[in-house]
């Protein structure tokens, strides 16, 4: 009599390759209702200190918020952004992409209020120019995911966002300069329009803009901050040649979907996969360590939200950060 044994011949062999398809099935469909219903909706505050005032400054809270990309409805992430105030910053920096749709202006606008009471500045990203069209998601994956839409674009009103946001006190950094007096401090920024779009110029030093010019006149700084929405390596070259002490940055998602003890698999820009998002010196070659000597410090959040055509964050939570910068 023969004898036939479960899983040593062909169909056994089959099975356990089914199972084993299926077993992969199962766990990327968890994972992608992970994705696409938990973690895009789990908000995370990021707390990090930056060793960058001057000696015996007392601490200084900077908010950074960055590519909401709001839709109308979403109220727990507007609520989320309004209770951000508790944190009782010294100052606000919003680097852009606020919105991804033409009704959003009034959740946007409720979200900020609180923190437009604060002293704040901003820069806009791509999408607050334009509505996001359907594209490919994989074309995120590319180095660089800029291409040419199918259809025209639709332009939102984003200079009444503008005006908004200016006549609340706010500075509009784009491509210009601008000083702040912030808990007692002086502050020097310089900022640049979306690299992304190519709409970046970075403004001239030793203009009458820039406080830092030695005229006799003008006081001395604290601290220089540039502010722009996409971290491509000719705008932080731009900003470190400056003397910027501290740049601040979005645009990349961190990558939006991250590999667990890997990480990012792209910055959406030509930034390094390592500097996708968190505190990092630039252009230091240590970019998981302190600035160090010759470098600045650059700040890149991950933001809080996604394309509405690309719903999904893994490995990767939605974020806001509140720097503290103190004296080394």
């Amino acid at each position: 009599m023969t004898h036939h044994h479960a899983g040593t011949g062909p169909a056994g062999a089959g099975g356990t390759a089914l199972r084993a398809v299926g077993g992969l099935a199962l766990a990327g469909a968890a994972a992608l209702a992970w994705a696409s219903l938990v973690e895009v909706r789990w908000y995370a505050l990021r707390e990090v200190t930056v060793p960058v005032l001057p000696a015996g400054q007392e601490p200084l809270r900077i908010l950074h918020v960055s590519d909401l990309h709001l839709t109308p409805g979403q109220r727990r992430k507007v609520d989320w952004v309004r209770d951000l105030a508790t944190l009782d910053p010294h100052l606000v920096v919003d680097t852009g992409d606020n919105w991804a749709h033409l009704d959003a202006m009034p959740d946007l606008l409720h979200a900020l209020e609180p923190l437009l009471t604060v002293p704040g500045a901003f820069v806009l990203g791509s999408n607050d120019y334009l509505a996001p069209a359907f594209k490919n998601p994989a074309r995120y994956l590319l180095p660089d995911a800029r291409h040419v839409p199918a259809a025209p674009p639709v332009e939102l009103p984003w200079r009444e966002l503008v005006t908004r946001l200016t006549s609340a006190g706010w500075v509009d950094l784009s491509n210009r300069r601008d000083a702040l007096e912030v808990d007692g401090r002086r502050l020097s920024l310089v900022g640049t329009d979306d690299a992304h779009l190519d709409r970046d110029e970075m403004p001239a030093a030793g203009g009458p803009d820039d406080v830092r010019t030695s005229d006799g006149r003008s006081p001395a700084v604290d601290l220089h901050l540039g502010v722009t929405h996409a971290p491509y390596r000719r705008v932080l070259d731009a900003m470190h040649a400056d003397g910027v002490d501290l740049t601040i940055a979005g645009h990349t998602h961190g990558g939006q979907l991250a590999v667990p003890g890997w990480g990012a698999l792209t910055t959406n820009c030509d930034l390094d996969l390592r500097r996708a998002k968190g505190l990092h010196g630039w252009p230091g070659a240590r970019p998981d360590r302190a600035a160090g000597a010759g470098s600045s410090w650059l700040h890149v959040s991950a933001g809080l939200g996604t394309s509405p055509y690309a719903p999904v964050r893994f490995a990767c939570r939605p974020e806001a950060t509140l720097l503290t910068l103190v004296a080394p």
